[in-house]
């Protein structure tokens, strides 16, 4: 597996990445909107057999494919099954032309200064050299941006970037991924404190540091086209956060060099119930219309 061809892919190629890492507190979710309910399992490990038959279900149809999905984001536990008998990281490269990704946060902390930063993370170096192991790309943390607080703000892009560095360091190309809550009362002043912090870390990157950035689709059309044009960032991609598919779909399409990085926007409409066929074209639809989102 060539990491060259992946980053080429990243860069350059047409399409947007899969988020398929909903783990924890929001796979019953996931599952529920997929249409089976909690009965369906009993304990942890149970729930992550089903939820693994559904993104199986995804990762296997003729609508995922390679030439409209750049990557996919896993969670640890997809990471470490497997797709048609081949490991899921190798299974998305080597079958379906999908650079994998691993989302490798441990959750959110409680809010201060109108911000959550992540939980800390005492077992990343070995997650990471397990990821490397296992033929994973890069990697995707949260931390989620609640109110216009500059120190909250700084607080959260400084926290993404020291781990970044960690992340580039093991030979990984991390997203960084500072949320800005959607329902946030002045979204767009959070928005702008966010791109100068961001911006701040990105000039004293080194030269081989690379970075992506996933961020919330702004107020400001174009906020983001220094980040897009940075020489150490590979992509920018953008989170549905809640909107509509339509919605986010919308707004994608109006922020020239961005492209989609949606999870519960791809799975909308996909049910256990569906036929095969119901099922494929759903998703070839719902793939469709990102695709065409991000082509902008």
């Amino acid at each position: 597996m060539s990491n060259a061809d992946q980053l080429k892919k990243i860069k350059s190629a047409p399409g947007f990445i899969a988020a398929l890492d909903q783990s924890g507190g929001s796979t019953p979710k996931a599952l529920g909107l997929y249409g089976i309910t909690p009965d369906a399992w009993s304990n942890d490990e149970e729930m992550y057999t089903v939820v693994h038959a559904m993104r199986t279900r995804i990762m296997t149809s003729p609508a995922f494919a390679g030439d409209r999905i750049l990557g996919a984001i896993l969670f640890e536990n997809t990471m470490d099954r497997e797709v048609d008998g081949q490991s899921t990281a190798s299974y998305l490269w080597n079958v379906k032309n999908v650079v994998p990704f691993l989302k490798v946060d441990k959750g959110l902390a409680d809010i201060g200064d109108g911000v959550q930063v992540m939980n800390p993370m005492p077992d990343l170096d070995a997650l990471l050299s397990k990821a490397s192991a296992a033929g994973i790309f890069g990697t995707k943390m949260r931390s989620v941006i609640k109110e216009a607080n500059e120190a909250g703000v700084n607080a959260v892009v400084n926290q993404q970037f020291e781990i970044g560095r960690r992340i580039v360091a093991a030979g990984l190309v991390p997203i960084i991924e500072p949320e800005v809550d959607i329902h946030c009362a002045d979204k767009a002043a959070a928005e702008d404190f966010l791109k100068a912090a961001i911006m701040t870390h990105l000039n004293s990157l080194n030269d081989d540091e690379i970075v992506m950035l996933k961020l919330t689709l702004p107020e400001t059309n174009g906020l983001y086209a220094d980040c897009i044009a940075h020489p150490n960032v590979a992509r920018v991609v953008a989170l549905s956060g809640g909107y509509s598919r339509e919605e986010a779909n919308n707004r994608l399409s109006r922020q020239n060099g961005m492209v989609a990085s949606f999870s519960r926007a791809l799975s909308e409409g996909l049910n256990a119930q569906q036929s095969q066929d119901e099922f494929d074209s759903t998703l070839d639809a719902s793939i469709a219309s990102i695709a065409a989102a991000s082509a902008t």
